[in-house]
């Protein structure tokens, strides 16, 4: 039992160090903006990194901290979760469980891109129903384009298929996630700003 009772000190103490972090303009403007969450303290990403450095790496915590419906316990969870620990079925749970836009791009750059099996996981967001995996994906696909991780033909030819489908969509926080994404592809080389543009002129637009 004993380490159940520290987890959950744990987690209570971090909780109460929002409440010094707290800035309320943020939180404000957050809820004018509709992203509601059951607790939002309005802590900046800088004080939360602080905290995540202090805190370090932690599974057992992480996995505590996203159980809560507050914004900075689950952008927290993102930070310090071992990315060689968290297993691809406690992922896709988080992926389902993630409340709002903010959460899903958190989660991509401080978790997923790290993720041993990253790629595979966006091309699978990217294909599925949901707008908010699909939007992860594409935020892990541009830091591993980044990062100069090449995709196999088969990978370039569905995240092509994926991506031109987003751009023409109704969602523009989509449409801008695949177009990032698109321009960081094009950035891994000649060959890649070819099949971008060219692509991207099928449908009759440009890749700048």
């Amino acid at each position: 039992m004993g380490m159940q009772t520290t987890i959950s000190e744990q987690v209570k103490e971090i909780k109460q160090s929002f409440r010094l972090m707290m800035d309320g303009a943020t939180a404000q403007s957050m809820r004018d903006k509709g992203l509601s969450y059951h607790l939002n303290w309005g802590a900046t990403l800088p004080r939360l990194r602080e905290k995540a450095d202090e805190i370090g790496k932690n599974y057992e915590l992480s996995i505590a901290l996203w159980k809560e419906n507050v914004r900075e316990c689950k952008i927290l969870a993102t930070m310090i979760m071992p990315p060689g620990e968290i297993l691809p079925e406690v992922v896709d749970i988080w992926m389902e469980q993630t409340p709002t836009i903010e959460i899903a791009e958190q989660a991509a750059f401080n978790l997923y891109q790290h993720l041993p099996f990253a790629a595979d996981k966006a091309y699978q967001w990217i294909a599925s129903d949901s707008v908010m995996a699909q939007i992860c994906g594409y935020h892990v696909l541009s830091r591993l384009f980044m990062n100069k991780q090449e995709p196999n033909e088969r990978g370039i030819n569905e995240f092509i298929d994926q991506a031109l489908a987003a751009i023409q969509g109704t969602d523009i926080t989509l449409a801008k996630a695949a177009l990032n994404a698109l321009q960081r592809f094009a950035g891994l080389g000649l060959l890649y700003k070819r099949i971008a543009s060219s692509a991207m002129k099928s449908v009759h637009l440009s890749l700048e």
